[in-house]
């Protein structure tokens, strides 16, 4: 049996970790071997199973046989890419490098890219039945579907192409004789080794570009050949991230067609009829029926916002009700997701 992709994406705050967590709960009480993987480092998904700790690789949560979870460690993702795609004295010289660090701590496009290096190593050590990916909140989690692409323009593009040259052993060979001796030169002018520390920056990043190409390629098509599902909530700012996620993907393969509003309230909450009740102070019912009516109209905006979306975009929409209390057992995570059957038919069937 392959291994079975699922991608939760969506902006941050929605919910994102703890509806992956339920799924994957729920896969591997079907009998999947399940591992769930987020990039999140505020502990959410290690709160929502009851574990104490994560790491970079899969921990097996003792509480559901079957299932395991990792969180992200972008900076040892980075170390063993830079290890697996140079030479060994490039690698050292590039981990060493505060451009380089630079490049792969903070931008959200690194991150994103590294997560989808984590993805891929998972899904070809064939270990797992079914892999829930926890994506980065960073572009509403567009920037997941799209990191691979922007690493190959960014070491590929036609700007470091010319800086460095076609070819990075020749080049490197014509550097030495020629570009150095004046870097250097200008070094000294400046004051300081700036300029020759750029140019080794750039030609040891240019170096990765064949093995960074052809795995983003693969992390590619992982993403084209994996089921994907969108949280949001109703409120504005995850509407605009899931709108623009949406329409920045209308054509490419593999575009999610569920989506998941997260936090829902009670349909029950738009009757009014308990507060009828003569045992009640009129002053009493008046209060709680303004309050009702407050969550009432709260209520029906949350429908129709829905409504909409899903005719926009032509979508599944699932609903996932609000809970006073985030879960934080293997049980809860499963009772919130049991009666979702339009969620739950993205889980594959075990063999």
């Amino acid at each position: 049996m392959s291994t079975g992709v699922l991608v939760i994406t969506g902006a941050g705050g929605v919910g994102k970790t703890t509806l992956s967590a339920a799924l994957a709960v729920t896969a591997a009480r079907r009998g999947l071997r399940t591992c769930v993987i987020t990039v999140d480092p505020a502990r959410r998904l290690a709160d929502a199973l009851g574990i104490d700790s994560l790491g970079n690789h899969p921990t097996e949560v003792g509480e559901q046989p079957g299932l395991a979870a990792a969180m992200l460690d972008v900076t040892a993702s980075w170390e063993a890419m830079v290890h697996r795609h140079a030479d060994p004295e490039t690698a050292e010289r590039l981990l060493a490098d505060p451009f380089f660090r630079a490049l792969a701590d903070r931008f959200p496009a690194a991150q994103a890219y590294a997560a989808g290096e984590q993805m891929a190593e998972h899904i070809e050590s064939h270990r797992w039945d079914l892999l829930v990916v926890d994506t980065p909140p960073a572009g509403g989690g567009l920037d997941f579907y799209t990191a691979p692409g922007r690493m190959k323009e960014v070491i590929g593009g036609r700007l470091l192409r010319w800086l460095t040259g076609a070819s990075i052993p020749g080049r490197r060979a014509l550097y030495k004789v020629t570009a150095r001796p004046a870097l250097k030169l200008a070094d000294t002018v400046l004051g300081g080794p700036l300029l020759e520390e750029i140019a080794v920056f750039l030609m040891d990043l240019r170096s990765l570009y064949d093995g960074l190409s052809r795995r983003a390629s693969a992390i590619e098509l992982h993403l084209q050949r994996a089921t994907s599902i969108v949280v949001a909530t109703a409120e504005p700012t995850p509407l605009r991230e899931a709108r623009r996620f949406f329409e920045e993907l209308e054509a490419t393969a593999g575009r999610p067609e569920t989506v998941v509003f997260n936090k829902q309230l009670p349909a029950g909450w738009t009757d009014t009829t308990s507060l009828r009740s003569p045992d009640l102070a009129q002053d009493v019912r008046l209060a709680a029926r303004e309050n009702l009516s407050n969550w009432a109209s709260e209520v029906r905006r949350q429908h129709d916002v829905k409504q909409e979306f899903a005719a926009r975009y032509k979508l599944n929409l699932v609903d996932v009700p609000w809970a006073e209390d985030a879960p934080t057992s293997v049980d809860a995570l499963a009772d919130l997701v049991a009666g979702s059957v339009d969620l739950l038919r993205h889980l594959p069937t075990a063999t």
